[in-house]
Formats: C-alpha cells, structure tokens, sequence
C-alpha cells in the first residue's frame, strides 16, 4: 500500500472502488473465496497481477486469524485457487467477446449514420473528376482520412463509379431498364461490403446497345 500512495484500508477500499468489508477479507486471507471482479480491481489499486496477489493473500496476515493449512487444507486451496483461475479465464474471454460486439456495433452505428455520404459521395467525386477545372476537385483529398478509415474497418467498395462490368443481382440493383446476369452494366451510385456482410448494393444501368 505504501508502495502505490495507500495510507489506510479505507483509501483502499476508495481507491479499488470495493467495500471495506472485501478488504478486510483480503486482509485474512481469504481471497480464494472472493469474487473475482472485486480481486481484479484490488490487484489493479495495488499495481500487482492478479496470481500475486492470490498467492500473496491466500493465507491470513493477520497473526491468530486461521490455523496453518494441513496438507488436506492446502490441495483444497489449490483447487480453489485454480477454481478462480478458471474464472478469471471465462471473464476475460467473455470481456474480450463483448469488447468485440460492442465495436462491431459501433461501426454499424457509425455507418448507419453517414449512409447518405457513403451512397452519395463517390458518386459526386467521380463527376468532379471529370472536371479537373471544377473547384470541387480541390475537397477530395480532404476525404482521403475518412476513406482510409473505412478501409481499416473492412469495408469495400463493390465497385467504382463509371465501371463496366457484367450485371449480377445479388450485387447490383438496376436504376432503370431491364438487364440479365451476365448482360454489361454500368455503375452509377457504388455499393459496400463489411467484412462477408452485403452493406449496399450497387445502382447500375444497362449499358446501351450499339448493335443494329
């Protein structure tokens, strides 16, 4: 305690965000029998791993408290302890999951959010381009950070706009026309994938014949 700034248990207690009664079962050696929530934040006051501080408060500190274990009592202290191992383990796993579900929601969130720009801004930027002379030019690379970002989320352009290719429904949706898979369309509003996940499809139009 004197190591990390703690001048009493009660400012432990603060410190770790625990009841002084969950200290006062450290303090006896009681942390086999202690959540591990509550261990995990006094390991954590403490500036000491979690096996530390098991290992450390596993037996009484305090003199007279509990008796020294017999070889009986230390196997069923290791297997507790190994019961909290266990534990800690599955917490860890299932903070890791949800740490995972909540940012993957995020990002589902976010994209929700700017959909319009997502649908709307390639499309805009290609007819910039086609104007180098167009003041407008001069904000695309402004979006380059956002375009990055979506990259490192996973998220993929179907294809650009302007591109030809050969019409697939589960990928394109048609704007006007009729067209068969396979038949050459042209993208006009680009669609995304995040990740296996279908986000838009793509808006394309059927490519005008040239035959006579």
């Amino acid at each position: 305690m004197q190591q990390v700034g703690v001048s009493s248990f009660k400012a432990l207690s603060q410190k770790a965000n625990v009841s002084e009664w969950q200290v006062r079962q450290l303090r006896q050696g009681q942390a086999a029998q202690m959540r591990v929530a509550a261990l995990l934040k006094l390991s954590q006051a403490l500036q000491i791993s979690l096996p530390e501080l098991l290992s450390s408060f596993s037996q009484s500190l305090e003199p007279d408290v509990s008796p020294v274990p017999t070889s009986g009592g230390q196997a069923t202290l290791e297997a507790e302890l190994a019961a909290v191992k266990l534990e800690y383990d599955r917490s860890q796993s299932q903070l890791a999951q949800q740490r995972k579900a909540l940012w993957q929601e995020f990002q589902q969130a976010t994209l929700q959010t700017i959909e319009s720009w997502l649908l709307q801004w390639p499309t805009a930027a290609y007819a910039a381009q086609q104007n180098p002379q167009a003041p407008a030019v001069r904000l695309l690379p402004l979006l380059r950070p956002v375009e990055t970002l979506l990259q490192e989320w996973g998220v993929k352009a179907i294809a650009e706009v302007g591109t030809e290719l050969p019409y697939d429904p589960t990928q394109h949706q048609l704007m006007e026309g009729t067209a068969q898979p396979g038949d050459r369309v042209r993208v006009r509003y680009t669609g995304y994938r995040h990740g296996e996940k279908l986000l838009y499809r793509a808006k394309v139009s059927p490519m005008v014949s040239t035959k006579p």
